[in-house]
């Protein structure tokens, strides 16, 4: 159990933030999802817009900081980089 005030407001604070950090991160992994399953059928129009979708979903969750920046930029290059092996 936590000591000091501020350790034991933190536990108050913990849940809450998890569970708001959570709506972001599930939000991002349903659409990342999505994307690499569109991209994967092959079609071309649907691919990109639900790549564009995972893009702002990845950008919001970093803005947020629940995903670091870094992370979120490599996760949206590697989409790039699948939806573009689909223009080929």
């Amino acid at each position: 159990m936590a000591n000091t005030r501020s350790a034991i407001k933190r536990m108050r604070q913990n849940p809450k933030r998890r569970l708001r950090n959570r709506t972001y991160t599930a939000r991002a992994r349903t659409e990342v999802k999505k994307a690499r399953l569109a991209i994967e059928e092959g079609d071309p129009e649907n691919a990109r817009n639900a790549t564009l979708e995972a893009i702002r979903a990845l950008d919001k969750a970093a803005e947020k900081g629940i995903l670091h920046r870094n992370n979120a930029a490599r996760r949206k290059s590697r989409l790039m980089k699948r939806l573009a092996t689909l223009g080929k």
